[in-house]
């Protein structure tokens, strides 16, 4: 594959002001670059933001050919369908208008693509910045892994024709993990297919504490049930390996918790309010009261 003429890239933007040039700048500067990169608007009312669309738009400087698209505000989905229908090439990049990638991105994932045909999407790490400055290490996997989890990054490459065959994104998701359900949707529709992910943080990822991801979490029950429903047939073919991996989930965080308390007995310092309240009344059924014993037969 000929990788510069086989990507395009689609970025959303809605109110994002000078980030959406971080955006563009990031997807010139790649060792492989997009053939075409195209700008959804969904509707910005910002100002500023309106006139730095304006600006990319009029530049001719720009390496790659670039289109602006406008919308009303219909979400994210929404604005990632509309820019999609727009592509022709076989392979996709989704971009957020406030994250920017490294380099080698595009050259590192498409090859993933490229050489198992069995994949139809691939992503990578994520290094955080903003208000969090870490890495975080996505797995990717079959649809058995994204049953409990989501398993790749929103930004990430997929194959144009798994796109058609499961209908894109779906619009009806504005509060959240519509990114989750579309690799669901791609998974289930094709068959025996996975979700590459490069071992390496190639997506730079902003963080602040009133981004859309993190205010998701606390819809998330009511997003899952939603999920779950929609793709019941899978779920109930899975059911051993989903209730398996959100245990495995649970127990992690579980044993993290347990540390940090034992930690903090042994330094003698205060347990929380909320971990002395655990600590009077253990979970049951969860291992919460093995944890709470061991915590407290702690010795110094």
């Amino acid at each position: 594959m000929n990788i510069n003429h086989d990507v395009e890239a689609v970025i959303t933007s809605f109110n994002q002001k000078s980030m959406i040039y971080e955006a563009v700048h990031s997807l010139c500067c790649q060792t492989i670059r997009p053939k075409r990169i195209m700008i959804v608007d969904d509707g910005s009312t910002d100002e500023i933001s309106v006139h730095i669309l304006n600006e990319l738009e009029a530049d001719r400087n720009i390496p790659v050919p670039l289109l602006v698209i406008r919308q009303s505000n219909n979400g994210v989905s929404a604005a990632r369908n509309t820019g999609i229908r727009k592509t022709k090439a076989p392979l996709i990049l989704v971009l957020d208008g406030d994250d920017n990638l490294e380099p080698s991105f595009i050259e590192e994932v498409s090859k993933l693509l490229c050489e198992d045909p069995s994949m139809i999407a691939a992503s990578s790490w994520l290094h955080t910045f903003g208000v969090l400055d870490a890495i975080v290490r996505p797995a990717g996997g079959n649809i058995a892994a994204f049953l409990s989890h989501n398993c790749c990054p929103a930004t990430h490459i997929f194959r144009r024709e798994a796109w058609q065959q499961c209908g894109g994104y779906d619009e009806t998701m504005r509060s959240g993990f519509e990114d989750w359900d579309f690799f669901l949707n791609m998974l289930e529709t094709t068959p025996n297919t996975s979700i590459g992910i490069v071992e390496k943080p190639l997506i730079n990822y902003r963080t602040t504490p009133a981004s859309s991801n993190i205010k998701s979490m606390e819809k998330r029950l009511g997003l899952m049930r939603y999920i779950v429903e929609k793709h019941i047939t899978i779920y109930k073919e899975h059911i051993t390996d989903a209730i398996l991996d959100i245990e495995a989930i649970s127990m992690s965080r579980l044993y993290g918790w347990e540390s940090e308390m034992i930690h903090s007995k042994l330094t003698d310092k205060s347990f929380s309010n909320s971990s002395n309240e655990f600590m009077e009344s253990p979970s049951y059924g969860d291992g919460g009261m093995a944890a709470a014993v061991r915590i407290v037969s702690t010795q110094k």
